[in-house]
């Protein structure tokens, strides 16, 4: 079984509207090309309150691991280690670590004629405080360091917002854990287009496929209308190894295209992707 995997991505842009939550899609994405299952995304505001009871009601449900995505910045609505620590009920201590990396980077800044004083401010000295028994991660982009700590049994990740950032220290720190965890798990996922059948037709045979292929998930994705019906089915599926993988997908895809065509559908591979 793939190893359970929740984000909380903190916003208060991500809830108004002003910012598209590509942070969250990205991470989905590749959390389950490594094998992990993402059960849940969660968007909570620039509130410590709001940031700590997600924060408590997710470890609650004890998965392998919880990624926070925003809010480790300098600015006074960077909250989530505070809403981390809160949660947790620990204190936020500054990080002899942590620190030593937001100096580094300030001198890098400097020396590159990027400004002029490598000045330890508050708000500086703000993304070096972490919660007690936290571990920072270098950030190799910015300024704020990511954190990694264990929260009985669930390993929290707050990561920093900034897209670029977060893609990197993921990469860099977070793929190798997750892969590790995942072991020798595999995803495999492929899509067909089926033409000239409604959805509604369609809907009995993808849960017969379903059933007869239960290591598989098949979504339909309507692209057309009623009047001209095309319909994208993705089939995915995780396994131990990618032969396994490609067996799973190869029938359960075998079995719904024949029942498509019976129904005087017309089929058209998409993709393929492990």
């Amino acid at each position: 079984m793939a190893c359970s995997i929740e984000i909380i991505c903190v916003g208060t842009e991500l809830l108004i509207g002003k910012t598209l939550n590509t942070n969250a899609h990205w991470l989905s994405k590749r959390i389950t090309s490594l094998g992990g299952k993402v059960s849940r995304v969660t968007v909570v505001r620039d509130e410590v309150n709001e940031i700590a009871s997600s924060v408590k009601e997710t470890t609650r449900r004890k998965p392998r691991f919880l990624i926070t995505v925003g809010g480790l910045g300098p600015t006074f609505d960077d909250k989530t280690l505070e809403g981390v620590a809160k949660a947790l009920r620990c204190k936020l201590e500054i990080d002899d670590e942590a620190l030593k990396m937001v100096e580094g980077k300030y001198r890098m800044y400097v020396e590159e004629g990027r400004m002029e004083k490598a000045e330890l401010t508050p708000p500086r000295v703000k993304m070096a405080k972490l919660p007690e028994g936290g571990k920072p991660l270098p950030n190799p982009v910015g300024t704020a360091p990511s954190v990694i700590i264990d929260c009985e049994g669930t390993t929290l990740v707050a990561l920093p917002g900034v897209p670029s950032e977060m893609m990197a220290i993921f990469e860099g720190s977070i793929a190798p854990i997750l892969r590790q965890a995942a072991g020798d798990v595999t995803f495999f996922e492929t899509s067909i287009n089926v033409t000239g059948v409604v959805e509604s037709e369609m809907a009995p045979i993808i849960d017969r496929v379903m059933h007869d292929n239960p290591y598989v998930y098949i979504k339909s994705h309507p692209k057309g209308s009623e009047m001209i019906p095309k319909i994208e089915f993705h089939l995915s599926t995780t396994a131990e190894n990618s032969l396994v993988a490609r067996k799973y997908i190869s029938k359960a895809l075998v079995q719904l295209s024949d029942m498509a065509l019976k129904k005087g559908g017309k089929i058209k591979p998409v993709k393929a992707e492990t």
